[in-house]
């Protein structure tokens, strides 16, 4: 049994190999227009109870979920409707990813799993960014700092860091994917559980 059968033990996951698949299993909601959406979410706060566990094996801690419940109903709220969501393969940001699914009606199945978003750079992400091609119009990733503060301030220099389970949203005009990066977001936003108000940030 593997470390993430341990935890999910339903529906499979899609498992991201290398080189990109032509056809993503995305979200049956998909739309295409000249806007890409990305939302950065760095993993909910994760528990250190267990000091025999190892790093990418570690569970979310109570707040954690508590924290991804109340984000999670926020995105919802706002008709956030991603095609795709990709997920570090590590327990704390499965959990935050299939938690945030579900509060989107985003199924499971289609939440792909990609190792290059575990221990890597702000660059690595980036690469993954710009390779999605043309196809999806929205896309949610579920990652670690310090490479996603990192790669979120690549992308906008009004951001400097994300705290756990904090939702960065960037909106750019452009067709493909391989344009971020490339020219400034038209939109940037961002939401934090401990954010005051409700819904839209």
């Amino acid at each position: 049994m593997s470390h993430l059968d341990a935890v999910f033990d339903d529906e499979p996951m899609a498992s991201l190999e290398w080189p990109i698949p032509r056809e993503w299993p995305l979200s049956p909601n998909i739309r295409t227009n000249a806007m890409k959406t990305l939302w950065l979410v760095r993993h909910a706060k994760s528990s250190w109870d267990d000091a025999a566990l190892a790093d990418r094996d570690r569970p979310l801690a109570d707040r954690g979920w508590r924290d991804v419940a109340k984000m999670g109903r926020r995105l919802a709220q706002r008709g956030v409707t991603p095609d795709l969501i990709l997920s570090s393969p590590t327990i704390r940001a499965l959990a935050t990813a299939e938690a945030i699914a579900r509060a989107l009606d985003y199924g499971r199945k289609h939440i792909v799993v990609d190792d290059r978003l575990y221990t890597c750079q702000a660059d690595d992400l980036l690469e993954v960014v710009q390779a999605l091609g043309d196809q999806p119009k929205s896309v949610l990733l579920v990652g670690h700092n310090p490479e996603l503060s990192e790669f979120a301030h690549l992308l906008s220099s009004e951001i400097t860091y994300l705290p756990t389970c904090t939702v960065a949203e960037f909106r750019f005009a452009t067709k493909s994917w391989a344009e971020v990066g490339k020219i400034p977001p038209e939109r940037v936003m961002l939401d934090y559980p401990k954010k005051k108000g409700r819904g839209a940030p």
